[in-house]
């Protein structure tokens, strides 16, 4: 597993991180084998780990917790995430920072993680949901500074909504975040634009999130996939996403080399840019871990198919449905 610097942390992550929404949010997840695959991770190398208190409502922080604990001789990086007061994802134009991220609620989600995690500090800690113009109502970034002063946290940052990416440039250039979250991939590349130059330009982490674009880049989606009620990707692939999110992998298929699977190629793709700190798949089994450790190391794409893969750019605006 090779490793990157995490920005201005300085701290020395695993390129491939660990993606922990679906041990809180998707169905059949069983928490005795999500240990074993949480481990299984640990000794392939990982150490960067990313939950959120909305993920199964703590159940997902109180598993990390027990993986880090169970590993006391390595250093595991928790990341962490506060929720939306009105727990609206994504947040829209006209929340106010007392809509979704008033100082004593991030104070008290704060607390709420550590207690879930059972941890006394919290290496990395989010607000999950972000808009720019929250960045002039400076309580945000002066509870966090806070609680980073009082060591329960180390570090903190943002989580950008879905395909806006131009939506947290103007808070990078700010300083004042550590990292940002973001969804970066084959199809969402629009990050390169401005988000990406404002973050190497202020030392800002980058945490590159839904690798295999929600699963339609694993290549086994069809137009008839379906998934059980409560799942959230029951309601995230409704038709109009499901097949059009089938057609663009399908036109990816006939270049992907023999030699190589498309989730392969989907992660090397992202590690390719030297600008991304860590990748976050959502890994449910040991083999899906295994593959995605190989794939780093394996290294970057070759240029001839880095640039074949500029043309699938996807340009997608959110939607009721795009949470």
């Amino acid at each position: 597993m090779n490793q990157r610097r995490l920005g201005r942390t300085n701290w020395s992550v695993s390129e491939i991180g660990y993606g922990m929404w679906g041990m809180g949010n998707w169905g059949g997840t069983d928490d005795e084998l999500t240990v074993d695959v949480l481990q299984r991770a640990v000794d392939l190398g990982c150490n960067f780990f990313d939950t959120a208190l909305a993920y199964g409502e703590g159940r997902s922080e109180a598993l990390l917790g027990q993986i880090v604990r169970a590993n006391p001789n390595k250093r595991i990086y928790t990341s962490t995430k506060v929720p939306p007061r009105n727990r609206q994802w994504p947040s829209r134009r006209e929340f106010t920072l007392d809509d979704c991220f008033p100082p004593e609620h991030i104070e008290e989600s704060v607390h709420q993680s550590l207690q879930n995690t059972g941890l006394d500090s919290l290496d990395l800690v989010l607000l999950h949901t972000w808009e720019d113009s929250w960045l002039d109502d400076d309580r945000w970034t002066t509870k966090l500074n806070d609680l980073r002063g009082a060591g329960l946290i180390h570090a903190f940052g943002i989580s950008i909504n879905r395909w806006e990416p131009w939506n947290g440039v103007r808070t990078v250039r700010s300083g004042l975040v550590d990292a940002v979250q973001v969804i970066y991939n084959i199809f969402d590349q629009n990050p390169e634009d401005e988000l990406f130059p404002a973050c190497v330009a202020n030392d800002v982490a980058i945490i590159a999130r839904v690798p295999f674009d929600e699963g339609s880049l694993a290549g086994t989606l069809t137009k008839e996939s379906s998934w059980p009620d409560g799942d959230w990707r029951k309601g995230y692939f409704v038709p109009e996403n499901l097949n059009s999110s089938v057609e663009h992998a399908e036109a990816l298929k006939p270049i992907v080399p023999a030699d190589m699977t498309m989730p392969e190629m989907a992660l090397r793709f992202i590690l390719s840019n030297p600008n991304v700190s860590t990748v976050i798949p959502g890994m449910r089994k040991s083999r899906y871990v295994e593959a995605n450790v190989a794939a780093s190391d394996a290294g970057p794409l070759p240029e001839e198919l880095i640039t074949k893969l500029r043309a699938h750019r996807w340009e997608r605006q959110p939607t009721e449905w795009s949470q």
